[in-house]
């Protein structure tokens, strides 16, 4: 009788965690130029692609060649802080971008906003971060540009 009482014990304990490990869901709004700083000096970008939140314009011509390129990034946030998970997931979002823009020959991605869950806010400084006890992500809308 012991046994299926600690049998239905761990079962009740297990099938709560799930629920209780995706409930948080923190907001963080972080600065977007010291991820572009970080990753340049870090060489993990080349430079060869600008980038540019909205209300932020770049001097010269711009020619946007595919606008509103979206990329939804998730990572594990497990054992990290939020701001390490939200560091870690906007590079990777920043990354994916910057191979975009180069598929198409672009040399900048404009107008860049956060598009978590396919709304926009836009800041000409910082990005939207969503971070969980398990999961952070971060989804940026932007439009892949030629600026002379």
């Amino acid at each position: 009788m012991k046994l299926k009482s600690w049998i239905a014990a761990a079962a009740i304990t297990l099938s709560a965690l799930p629920a209780v490990s995706q409930a948080r869901d923190t907001t963080h709004y972080l600065p977007f130029d010291a991820v572009i700083a970080q990753m340049t000096q870090e060489g993990k970008i080349d430079g060869s692609v600008k980038f540019y939140l909205a209300g932020v314009q770049p001097k010269g011509k711009i020619t946007v060649i595919s606008p509103g390129a979206v990329t939804n990034k998730k990572t594990n946030a497990f054992n990290k802080t939020d701001p390490e998970a939200c560091n870690w997931v906007v590079q990777s979002a920043i990354l994916q971008l910057q191979e975009a823009a180069k598929k198409v020959n672009a040399n900048a991605v404009t107008n860049i906003v956060s598009f978590y869950k396919s709304v926009e806010r836009k800041d000409p400084s910082t990005y939207e971060c969503h971070a969980g006890a398990i999961m952070a992500g971060v989804a940026l809308k932007g439009d892949l540009s030629k600026v002379n």
